[in-house]
């Protein structure tokens, strides 16, 4: 099934079974993926050398569209989700150990994946501006996929629910492994095209192509809004 023709790749160009975009707010749980200081901020050096100036110039696409459209969408999306009474969740890259011996490979690997963060570590916090509430689902994983790594799929079962709104950061990365983990789990999922990002725009659309169709719908926020305001009112 198709909710739309955007990021259709060449597999499903053939296939002509549209649905519409159904929300209901029972059995739905927005899940935020990475949303934390390290991942989306700006990192602040002082003093940069040049080769620091240009990495922070190539990544400044990425911070600027994640402080401009994802922060806002994101914000707009909680709020929905809260004053329907759905379940909102986070997940965020947190070890036990300041060795990293407890990260899973694909979190060893050096360079960009390489993150090392405990408990006490303020890089590793969820951002204020889409700080979690008291009773809000927080796992912590070690591995790319929220699946994967923590116990989310138990937790989404136990509540009755059956279909997850992904968010978040990496588009490329962390959401897609969990995408693909959720529809693997048999959950529905909605995938938020303007409320995740990846390092680059062509990263992005590349993989949203990729998802789409098979491991989930892709949407915008605003379907999603609607979407969820209709449900509310039938």
């Amino acid at each position: 099934m198709k909710v739309n023709d955007r990021y259709c790749s060449m597999y499903y160009e053939d296939d002509f079974d549209y649905g519409t975009v159904q929300i209901d707010p029972k059995r739905t749980a927005l899940l935020i993926i990475d949303a934390q200081y390290a991942c989306v901020k700006r990192p602040h050096i002082e003093q940069p050398t040049a080769a620091e100036k240009e990495r922070l110039e190539r990544w400044e696409p990425f911070y600027r569209t994640y402080e401009d459209v994802v922060i806002p969408n994101l914000q707009s999306i909680i709020r929905s989700c809260r004053g329907h009474q759905m379940e909102v969740t986070y997940a965020k890259i947190q070890g036990f150990k300041k060795s990293g011996t407890d990260r899973s490979l694909v979190q060893k690997m050096t360079g960009f994946n390489e993150f090392l963060m405990t408990e006490d570590d303020p890089r590793g916090a969820i951002i204020e501006e889409l700080a979690p509430e008291k009773e809000d689902i927080v796992v912590n994983k070690t591995t790319d996929s929220v699946i994967t790594g923590t116990n989310m799929r138990l937790l989404l079962h136990n509540m009755g629910v059956d279909t997850v709104i992904v968010t978040g950061t990496m588009t490329d990365q962390c959401v897609s492994g969990t995408v693909r983990d959720l529809a693997d789990e048999s959950f529905h999922v909605w995938l938020i095209e303007d409320a995740c990002l990846a390092a680059t725009k062509e990263l992005h659309e590349h993989e949203l192509t990729a998802l789409n169709n098979i491991y989930c719908h892709v949407i915008t926020t605003q379907e999603l809004l609607k979407a969820i305001e209709e449900a509310e009112r039938a």
